[in-house]
């Protein structure tokens, strides 16, 4: 039997640092981008979240926590930006950074309407994915979602994440729903493979 693999014991660091797509930009998310966020909000939109934004003060909220959590060094979080534009059409982020095992989780990823059935969710997570293995050396990029969610899973498995399991009765969300999160992920030896996926759509 072969060795397990070996990988550097040097903690992860994730530093704030804007990431440039074809369509998109993501730039760090502060509260100066409230406003534009809160006019996307739509009850649609936050089917699958933990609760739903409604009005300014609930994405300030969104964001005030979010900014605290980067304070702490466990999130990065990013305001989605068309190029064209300018525009916001959503938010996304590294959560769960683990600095001494060199992972982290993408996550909170919400789009306006305007950007559904676009290239935008694809390019978001092929520059988070790209920066997370080529620049800040990862060892493993976890996704999850409501079981539930057909659509956020086939896209998952479309871009070549591999399913590891249902963690049952994982949170309790809107109403008290009791959810149970299907988790998938993407490890560093997998990722040239998860690439050229991502490389192959977007290119359409």
């Amino acid at each position: 039997m072969s060795d397990s693999p070996r990988r550097e014991l040097v903690p992860l660091v994730v530093p704030p640092v804007v990431l440039e797509g074809q369509a998109v930009r993501l730039v760090p998310l502060g509260l100066e981008h409230a406003p534009a966020l809160a006019a996307l909000c739509e009850p649609e939109i936050f089917t699958w979240m933990h609760s739903a934004l409604r009005t300014q003060a609930d994405v300030e909220a969104f964001i005030g926590r979010a900014l605290t959590a980067a304070g702490q060094g466990t999130e990065r979080p990013f305001v989605i930006l068309e190029r064209e534009s300018g525009a916001p059409v959503g938010s996304t982020r590294y959560l769960d950074i683990q600095r001494e095992h060199r992972t982290l989780e993408i996550g909170y990823t919400w789009l306006g309407r305007r950007a559904w059935r676009t290239r935008v969710n694809t390019e978001c997570k092929y520059l988070l994915l790209r920066h997370a293995f080529e620049t800040l050396g990862v060892m493993r990029v976890q996704l999850k979602t409501d079981q539930r969610n057909e659509r956020s899973r086939a896209a998952m498995e479309r871009m070549g994440a591999k399913f590891e399991g249902i963690l049952r009765h994982h949170m309790l969300v809107r109403g008290g729903f009791v959810r149970d999160s299907a988790y998938y992920s993407v490890i560093d030896t997998e990722w040239p493979e998860v690439k050229a996926r991502l490389e192959g759509f977007l290119a359409r």
